[in-house]
């Protein structure tokens, strides 16, 4: 389809996107406003058949019908890493960018127009709201990690997973922190967390240790993984209080 702005995309990918995204427009037509790529796949970090390919699909209006009649689609695109686009109406954008500021913040920073109308480019997010979300997801991150070594600290490979997993869904919030003090945040991860080191005071090195290890499936630094874990924890409740007095 003319329509669809494919090229900018890896060739592996675009493979993978192109007849789920005709088969989209097919189901949708023409409620649908636009579609955007965001996260891993439109960068360097996106690794074969490991990485999530993640889409948010605009439409004009948005009832359960449009989730009913997309099931088929998304979980055959779900085989192939296709996550559930995240369907969203035109409403719903306008009215939720007050209490989803980073998630919107992440997809406006890091995505690419596949389809329609860029609805991101203009898009004015309000960064008041900032601190509040970094302490409630840092605070909330150290009492899960807590709750879950608990559930999983007999196994090495159960803390392991924790660590890869818990780092990777707390880069957002790193990035929101750098936002904090007036400065944009670049979209590689390492630069990220050296910026965070440097203007918070936290250990850079235990960071990417976990970030090489769920990028390339390294050993987390060759060290004891409930020591490392410990440190961890320590890392990010020093992180926690230091928001709080923000």
């Amino acid at each position: 389809m003319e329509n669809l702005k494919l090229d900018t995309l890896r060739q592996d990918i675009k493979k993978i996107l192109e007849p789920y995204l005709l088969k989209l427009l097919d189901i949708h037509k023409d409620n649908i406003v636009s579609i955007l790529l965001y996260g891993s796949a439109t960068g360097k970090f996106y690794v074969p058949r490991r990485s999530d390919i993640n889409l948010m699909v605009a439409l004009s209006s948005l009832h359960f019908n449009e989730l009913r009649s997309s099931l088929k689609l998304v979980n055959e695109g779900i085989r192939k890493k296709i996550t559930a686009p995240l369907f969203l109406s035109l409403e719903h954008i306008e009215t939720s960018k007050d209490v989803f500021p980073v998630e919107f913040m992440e997809i406006k920073e890091n995505h690419i127009l596949l389809y329609g109308k860029d609805l991101c480019k203009d898009m004015n997010i309000d960064l008041r709201h900032l601190r509040l979300f970094c302490e409630r997801e840092i605070k909330g991150k150290l009492i899960r990690l807590r709750e879950a070594y608990l559930e999983v600290g007999l196994k090495k490979k159960g803390i392991e997973a924790l660590l890869k997993e818990s780092m990777n869904s707390l880069l957002p919030t790193f990035r929101a922190l750098i936002r904090l003090k007036g400065q944009m945040p670049g979209v590689d991860k390492f630069n990220v967390l050296n910026e965070v080191s440097e203007m918070y005071g936290v250990e850079e090195g235990l960071f990417a240790a976990i970030l090489r290890d769920r990028l390339n499936d390294e050993k987390i630094a060759g060290q004891a993984v409930e020591a490392f874990f410990e440190k961890y924890l320590d890392e990010i409740k020093k992180l926690a209080l230091k928001v709080d007095k923000l």
